[in-house]
């Protein structure tokens, strides 16, 4: 399964944007998908995970409420909208796919390349 995030990008605190990840090869929708993020120099933390239907997802503590991932089957791409954006989610975004519904990045097989996101203040 091959992985491209895209949607990053600049900006200011209070804002939204939308990330995409659309997927190629393997079966998409045989997978958990999900987001994490990382600071340079940090541990890349949990955002969100969607099991294969799309019916059920789970959030980070730090994004619940201001975050909503989806997903299209069809198209093969999971999205990850972002709100009420702060400086501190400034990180690089990356999507990844299990088959586990899990939060733990260790038991994600695959990974895209990451995607810039800047929230300024």
């Amino acid at each position: 399964v091959q992985l491209q995030a895209y949607g990053g990008g600049l900006v200011q605190a209070g804002g939204s944007l939308r990330l995409s990840c659309a997927a190629s090869g393997g079966t998409f929708s045989s997978n958990v998908m999900g987001w994490f993020r990382q600071v340079l120099g940090k541990e890349r933390e949990f955002v969100a995970a969607i099991n294969r239907s799309g019916a059920s997802s789970t959030y980070g503590d730090s994004v619940k409420g201001r975050f909503t991932i989806s997903r299209d089957n069809a198209k093969k791409t999971v999205y990850l909208q972002m709100s009420s954006l702060k400086p501190e989610d400034t990180a690089a975004y990356y999507c990844a796919a299990s088959r586990r519904f899990t939060s733990n990045p260790h038991d994600f097989d695959y990974w895209g390349q990451g995607t810039q996101v800047t929230v300024s203040s």
